[in-house]
């Protein structure tokens, strides 16, 4: 799908909200949170960066470098939204665990999303896309770099961290 564009201020182009793809266009709660936010008020037209998370995991400590990206790239456009999934056996025993493991431990400030399924029929609806585009997640902290149109143009399996090259020139390459 090509975003609809018009001009706005200054003459620059602006992506209009329905270019949102479907599969983005749900409620989704928030991590230990009554809130919900559907991810095309936050990410219509802006390129993404979609990871499933747990906070019991070997793998726990990249959401450093999440946040870290989160930091350097939004200003550009970049949206880091994360999935607290218990997939893999690997989240904390309740919600407001993984939300100290998350936002205190770890200090961030991205949208984490309420735990749920990231695979199989019964997945998060977000997820059930991601996984017709590529290949579902086969552990915690897989990521998909997502272009503004929703296409999954690249995705990296737990151990390349956030901080690796390769991530980083797949998320440049959608700014």
């Amino acid at each position: 799908m090509i975003p609809a564009l018009v001009v706005g201020l200054m003459g620059a182009p602006v992506a209009l909200a329905d270019s949102c793809p479907a599969f983005l266009d749900h409620d989704q709660r928030k991590l230990h949170s009554t809130e919900t936010v559907n991810l095309c008020d936050l990410a219509a037209g802006k390129p993404l960066l979609v990871v499933n998370t747990a906070s019991r995991c070997g793998y726990t400590g990249q959401f450093e470098g999440l946040e870290a990206l989160h930091q350097q790239y939004s200003e550009q456009g970049l949206v880091v939204v994360g999935f607290a999934s218990d997939d893999f056996r690997q989240e904390a025993d309740s919600e407001a665990e993984a939300a100290t493991v998350c936002f205190k431990n770890f200090g961030v400030t991205f949208t984490m999303i309420a735990p749920g399924v990231v695979t199989g029929p019964e997945a998060n609806p977000v997820f059930r896309a991601i996984n017709e585009q590529s290949q579902p997640p086969r552990w915690n902290f897989t990521k998909y770099v997502i272009d503004r149109s929703g296409t999954v143009v690249e995705s990296f399996p737990s151990r390349v961290r956030p901080q690796d090259r390769e991530l980083i020139d797949a998320v440049e390459s959608v700014l």
